[in-house]
């Protein structure tokens, strides 16, 4: 599929691609090890592997020889061995290795593109626009990952529509009807919005079914009857190309988008509950700390599962319905939404 014109950028949301001099989270840490994991960046096929010194490596996923996914392969040392002829790959794209080549013939001058990668906060970020702007350009950072004082919850987002529609779902507050015994908060009140070339912040006043401020009341996350609507403040921003969200004191949310094409959309939601009200824990040894930290990892899994799927199955019907009827126009209320679309065709027209 062709990367949609300049034109129809600006025409249509749903067709707008993203600005690639950006970091992008394109896997977890976990998921990246010695055998090759295939992704899929806005149409760039990508193969991503850990080599035997514990770095990560980012390669076109094709092997030059006669263009088969490199993904397929294997690692030896720190290079990619392609599956079907065993040519290696190394990090920096070149070809390193032939298995039978001939003592007088030279390796092939061939060379295929690699991508800047960090590992960083439990995430491998790939930069995949203009290697040379990566080091002027720094990840989104998730501090709460290491932080003894956060339990994290991830939930992965595959989503059969354009990344714009859970941009606008994340942003748009409104929907917590749709969540029903999932809902974390109830009844928004929009305060105010910031934006400018990089962001959009929307400040809400909502209540909160959740207060975590006494050791029992982290049960809240498993029994609904113990939760009590109270007022905080919902703080929710689009930091292009990612989300973030707190809620009062007690929450914090990520959402870590790697859009694939027009489409399909993949993202990481990250939820930390936070253990900050409870100061006696605070003064225990850092080993019973972090063993906590690590029990109680992936806590708010199912909530946040159940979030998702609702959340999913709305996205797609609006990409399902644009897509039988593109000149149907919605009616949006939200001023949080349309900043956000702004955004979106702003950075794409700066790629």
């Amino acid at each position: 599929m062709q990367s949609p014109s300049l034109t129809s950028q600006q025409r249509d949301i749903r067709q707008t691609g993203i600005n690639p001099n950006h970091w992008y989270a394109v896997a977890r840490s976990s998921e990246v090890t010695t055998n090759p994991i295939a992704v899929t960046l806005w149409h760039h096929a990508i193969a991503i592997y850990r080599g035997h010194d514990g770095k990560v490596y980012a390669l076109e996923d094709r092997c030059p020889h006669r263009q088969v996914k490199l993904s397929h392969g294997r690692v030896v040392d720190n290079n990619l061995e392609c599956a079907y002829h065993g040519w290696r790959i190394g990090g920096n794209g070149e070809c390193v290795a032939v298995p039978y080549l001939a003592a007088n013939q030279k390796l092939p001058n061939c060379k295929i593109r690699y991508y800047p990668v960090i590992e960083q906060d439990g995430v491998i970020w790939l930069f995949p626009g203009n290697s040379n702007l990566a080091t002027q350009i720094q990840p989104l950072g998730l501090p709460e990952w290491d932080h003894l004082n956060y339990i994290a919850t991830v939930s992965i987002i595959e989503c059969a529509a354009h990344y714009s529609y859970l941009i606008e779902n994340l942003m748009d507050m409104y929907h917590g009807h749709l969540h029903q015994n999932w809902q974390a908060w109830a009844d928004p009140i929009l305060q105010d919005i910031y934006e400018d070339e990089k962001r959009v912040d929307a400040h809400y006043q909502a209540q909160s079914y959740y207060k975590i401020d006494k050791i029992w009341s982290i049960s809240q996350l498993f029994f609904p009857a113990l939760r009590k609507l109270h007022s905080e403040p919902l703080d929710v921003s689009y930091i292009y190309p990612n989300w973030v969200s707190t809620l009062g004191n007690d929450f914090k949310i990520y959402c870590l988008f790697s859009p694939i094409n027009e489409l399909k959309t993949r993202a990481y939601l990250i939820h930390f509950t936070s253990l900050n009200a409870f100061w006696r824990l605070h003064k225990l040894p850092v080993s019973f700390r972090r063993f906590v930290k690590n029990s109680l990892f992936g806590s708010a899994q199912k909530l946040l599962d159940g979030l998702v799927l609702q959340d999913v199955q709305m996205i797609e019907e609006e990409q399902q319905a644009y897509l039988a009827h593109p000149e149907q126009k919605n009616h949006e209320l939200n001023r949080a939404v349309v900043s956000v679309q702004k955004l979106i065709r702003s950075q794409a027209n700066l790629s």
